[in-house]
């Protein structure tokens, strides 16, 4: 689920930065309240903010889900630092699992807009492509981008109705090692449910990638 947002005025944010959304005076509330955080999938550049989520049974996403067009929320400044490192001269490798890819949407689209000389690498893990948010958005930028790939990957196939000519099974070494010249060198950015990103982190450092050039973000229930 994408939800749009009017950007306040003075919000500013950086490309994988996440905020707090409170809904006011919801139809219904649970033991978890009325605030959220998540991760901002627009860039900067861009007139509107939007955020992406799974849909769960919960009394905020239930509420999300149903308020009407133009309903006003509260939204705290922007934060974080799983954002872009400074140094072109080393690879980003970007690897996702669901609704972890929010961060990297707007990591790329904004680095498209300003035509950064980063070399980017998106792996990108879903179920099957029915699952798999900004699917064709990605995938088209691959195609006008030449520092961008992107490498989607789908670990349940059988289960979809969709044709998919690209990777299957779970983001291991030698998936990597396909797309990338050489596993050392690049920043490894990791974004996912938890055990994905811990899975994920655990296999960067069995391949010998040094751990200062892995950044974490879980999402967990979300």
């Amino acid at each position: 689920m994408a939800v749009h947002f009017e950007k306040p005025p003075g919000f500013d944010f950086k490309p994988g930065q996440s905020a707090d959304l409170t809904l006011l005076n919801p139809p219904e509330t649970d033991s978890e309240g009325n605030t959220r955080t998540f991760s901002i999938a627009s860039a900067p550049f861009e007139d509107q903010l939007m955020f992406a989520t799974r849909v769960r049974d919960t009394a905020f996403k239930r509420s999300l889900k149903k308020v009407p067009l133009g309903t006003a929320v509260k939204m705290d400044s922007a934060m974080g630092s799983f954002t872009l490192h400074k140094n072109s001269d080393k690879p980003a490798v970007f690897l996702a699992g669901g609704i972890g890819i929010t961060p990297f949407s707007s990591i790329v689209r904004q680095a498209d807009h300003d035509r950064l000389p980063h070399n980017l690498y998106l792996f990108y893990s879903n179920r099957r492509p029915e699952d798999a948010p900004f699917l064709e958005a990605l995938q088209k930028l691959d195609k006008t981008n030449p520092n961008f790939r992107f490498i989607g990957t789908m670990t349940e196939m059988p289960r979809s109705k969709k044709k998919w000519d690209g990777e299957t099974g779970w983001i291991d070494k030698e998936m990597l090692s396909r797309h990338l010249s050489s596993l050392q060198g690049p920043i490894y950015y990791i974004a996912g449910p938890p055990a994905m990103v811990t899975g994920m982190r655990k296999m960067l450092v069995a391949s010998g990638i040094d751990e200062d050039d892995i950044r974490t973000e879980e999402f967990a229930g979300y």
